[in-house]
């Protein structure tokens, strides 16, 4: 059975986890140290009204990190009151996910190998797409099994990945092609040797969260057939 939406939410939050999670009166708030967005916002726990807000704007500045809220399928009233209260509307994110069947797929030779923990090359890359040691501190506490895949092209280092597994479900998270190696099929043999990798650790299906605004992975994901079942977005005050 295809993992629905609500079941992919678990997957983001199991394969790209906060340095700590708080239950707050009706918000779940998320200590972040820098790992990025995913791992530093708020989601209400059930329907909240705006005399509830104050709660987790203080919470999340108590940790240093602006008021941010991560709005999912089933918070249109949420949205619309942080809309209301001058929250503007950031990074939306679709997410995919296919059969690790579909995807699994041999790829050329010395192409790809499946590497923990991450060379040093693999973190120049991932600097040079703007992913640094906050990011790469959330792959080193995510729970085994993941992995990193470390991709080469014309003999030259050209691509690295991090992937792990929640509940039977792998997801990739922070794909980066280097510049002079891209338009080369390193995306998709990338995402194939993470299907690989996590189908011999038992996972049934691969997905991946990708911003709207990214049009060249969004192409490389329908291209290889992944299915889009949702999305979520950011308020933040500007």
């Amino acid at each position: 059975m295809t993992p629905d939406v609500h079941t992919l939410y678990d997957v983001v939050e199991g394969t790209w986890p906060p340095v700590a999670i708080s239950e707050l009166d009706d918000w779940v708030i998320r200590d972040g140290q820098g790992g990025g967005k995913r791992v530093s916002s708020a989601t209400a726990r059930q329907s909240v009204t705006a005399d509830k807000l104050a709660v987790a704007e203080s919470a999340m500045q108590a940790l240093g990190q602006p008021p941010l809220f991560m709005i999912r399928g089933g918070d249109a009233a949420l949205d619309r009151m942080l809309a209301d209260q001058g929250y503007g509307i950031v990074d939306p994110v679709n997410i995919y996910v296919t059969p690790i069947v579909d995807l699994a797929r041999p790829t050329p030779p010395t192409s790809t190998f499946a590497i923990w923990e991450p060379l040093a090359i693999q973190l120049d890359i991932w600097a040079a797409g703007g992913i640094g040691p906050g990011r790469i501190d959330v792959m080193r506490r995510a729970q085994a099994p993941k992995t990193t895949i470390f991709g080469r092209a014309e003999n030259r280092p050209a691509a690295t990945a991090f992937c792990a597994i929640h509940d039977g479900v792998a997801m990739v998270h922070a794909l980066e092609v280097h510049p002079q190696s891209r338009r080369k099929n390193m995306g998709r043999h990338v995402m194939q040797a993470a299907a690989t990798w996590a189908a011999s650790h038992g996972a049934t299906h691969m997905s991946v969260v990708c911003t709207q605004a990214n049009i060249g992975a969004n192409g490389l994901y329908a291209s290889l057939g992944m299915t889009l079942v949702g999305q979520y977005h950011y308020r933040q005050k500007a």
